[in-house]
């Protein structure tokens, strides 16, 4: 799973504050006037807010610093280039209740859609990003046979490519899905306006941590410092020094389409995931696809390995994966053949490890550094759970919301 700029980031270099009136408390008799209340300093300050740096604008440190500001923090994001301009800008916002069941995932999962739930209904995600329950499907397609027959009864009828073996795998109440870079956006916004998070658009350079300290040092000058940092770079979590001979997260390169039929009002809200056979012997594919509430079909597919480059706006999709995604896509349907517009053509790299399990939690030997990132194709799924739990360890000691004992970085250090 896998997402083109509607709108100009007007989020970087903005800083909101808020002050909050102190309840007038005088009629009650607890506070009746008395010797005693002269001595009571109606001015006292507040505490000091915990001052957190959050180091990545895609989902997972979005995620981090609105929870974090939530929670009464002070937070810094620095983003190298604009928020949601990666991954999470360019992935399929699929969401599952209980695909991940069984395996060590399976709580952050469950708990993150449940958030996607209740963050939907708080931001009005149906109008502002697209947000939605689904059904979703599983079809084999052999892409050298004919259609045969009449179209089966189970299949929606945009789709009259050779489908067979039709399976309901999800339906409105375990899947669902978001446009992900709209969520992002949306996220990060509400952090700015309501609870002051201040955004900065540069490269981390390095990290130092000492005691009871961090500062975070960016290119071109920058210096900042907080109480704690956390490190959600994704995939450019290998480029850092700090954390590389540590945490080995690689980059997954994964390309998408993003088609506008010419008929969209013919387009059924089902997600389909293909057992795909190409013509000539080729390999077997998987490829997915996501018809979203704005029109648009989002088709993906078609992974490597790669490096990732120190830019995430130098990404550019392979050629030839493109051609067989806009190969698979008419095959399927011809509501997504030749007559329909071509909107996005793109590619972006899922963080990963060798576990395949995310890193979440405090680095060992860095007091007030956490790292978050690891999570594959399932980010934005887990992100708002990830952040939650994370703006808990960094401001409690502890996550409540879900156990990261599974997910710490500890791990790596044993082995």
């Amino acid at each position: 799973m896998i997402w083109a700029d509607p709108y100009k980031n007007e989020l970087l270099h903005r800083h909101v504050s808020y002050q909050f009136e102190t309840p007038m408390l005088s009629n009650s008799p607890l506070f009746a006037p008395s010797r005693f209340t002269a001595s009571m300093n109606p001015q006292q300050p507040d505490p000091p807010k915990k001052r957190v740096l959050v180091c990545g604008g895609g989902v997972i440190g979005v995620c981090t610093a609105y929870f974090l500001s939530k929670k009464g923090a002070a937070v810094t994001l620095v983003e190298q280039s604009s928020i949601a301009c990666a991954a999470s800008g360019k992935a399929g916002g699929f969401l599952a209740l209980d695909w991940c069941d069984g395996g060590p995932v399976s709580s952050l999962a469950r708990a993150s859609f449940n958030l996607h739930r209740s963050l939907a209904q708080e931001l009005d995600g149906t109008e502002s990003y697209g947000y939605r329950a689904l059904n979703t499907l599983s079809l084999s397609v052999t892409e050298s046979e004919k259609v045969k027959g009449g179209r089966k009864s189970t299949v929606p009828e945009w789709i009259d490519g050779p489908v067979k073996s039709p399976r309901t795998i999800g339906t409105t109440e375990t899947t669902a899905q978001v446009h992900p870079q709209l969520f992002t956006r949306k996220l990060m916004e509400k952090a700015v306006a309501e609870y002051g998070v201040e955004v900065v658009t540069g490269k981390v350079k390095s990290v130092e941590t000492g005691v009871g300290n961090v500062t975070v040092l960016v290119e071109g000058g920058g210096v900042f410092d907080g109480d704690a940092v956390v490190l959600a770079l994704g995939p450019w979590m290998s480029k850092f020094e700090l954390l590389s001979s540590l945490i080995r997260v690689h980059g997954l390169k994964a390309h998408s389409l993003v088609l506008e039929p010419k008929d969209v009002d013919a387009i059924s809200a089902d997600a389909l995931f293909l057992s795909y056979l190409p013509a000539h012997g080729g390999q077997p594919m998987d490829p997915e696809i996501y018809p979203r509430p704005t029109g648009e079909v989002y088709i993906c597919g078609m992974s490597s390995q790669e490096e990732v480059p120190d830019d995430p706006e130098q990404i550019e999709p392979n050629p030839d994966s493109i051609r067989v995604l806009k190969r698979v896509a008419g095959t399927v349907s011809s509501h997504l053949g030749e007559e329909s517009r071509v909107k996005a053509e793109q590619a972006c790299f899922l963080p990963c490890t060798d576990d395949n399990i995310p890193v979440i939690g405090e680095i060992p030997g860095m007091k007030g550094c956490y790292v978050a990132t690891g999570h594959s194709c399932w980010g934005i799924l887990n992100g708002p759970a990830t952040g939650a739990a994370m703006a808990e360890l960094v401001m409690d000691g502890c996550s409540t919301i879900v156990d990261l004992t599974r997910f710490s970085p500890a791990r790596f250090v044993r082995k």
